[in-house]
């Protein structure tokens, strides 16, 4: 099974689009699945407020865990860290026409009236899984790239 299968699978089981990505790549972050689940808890739907894509923060999270900075005399890995950050968010908006959830959807699930609507138009099952699958590819090819 690829990552990006098991990142669908994994939102299709009922997981947020946050921990689905986050959790297909565990292994490669050195966490559990159940700690990359945690992690990626509280960052679906936008931080539950139609922010930044659930989908494409577990992305940044993974690459976070690859190439962030934990040592403040290491310039290199702050620079490294920034440049897949706007590597992701960047490739995620072309893939998907923004990285906001809000626009993405194109309602607010932050109000009850947004989550009815994205109910009523399927958006959660039909939608939400290509978000999914296309954060997995662009973070694929800026993994496959650095390679």
């Amino acid at each position: 099974m690829t990552r990006q299968e098991k990142a669908v699978q994994y939102f299709n089981n009922g997981f947020h689009c946050s921990q689905a990505v986050l959790a297909s790549y565990a292994d490669e972050c050195g966490l559990s699945e159940e700690q990359a689940l945690k992690i990626g808890a509280c960052f679906g739907g936008g931080m539950r407020k139609g922010e930044v894509c659930g989908a494409c923060s577990g992305a940044l999270m993974v690459l976070g865990s690859l190439y962030g900075q934990y040592d403040l005399a290491d310039e290199e890995s702050r620079q490294t860290a920034n440049e897949v950050n706007d590597r992701m968010i960047r490739g995620f908006e072309e893939a998907c026409g923004s990285y906001l959830c809000r626009e993405i959807l194109g309602c607010d699930i932050s109000t009850p009236e947004g989550k009815q609507y994205a109910r009523e138009k399927n958006l959660f099952k039909e939608l939400c899984p290509q978000l999914v699958a296309n954060a997995v590819t662009v973070l694929e090819k800026i993994i496959g790239e650095r390679q």
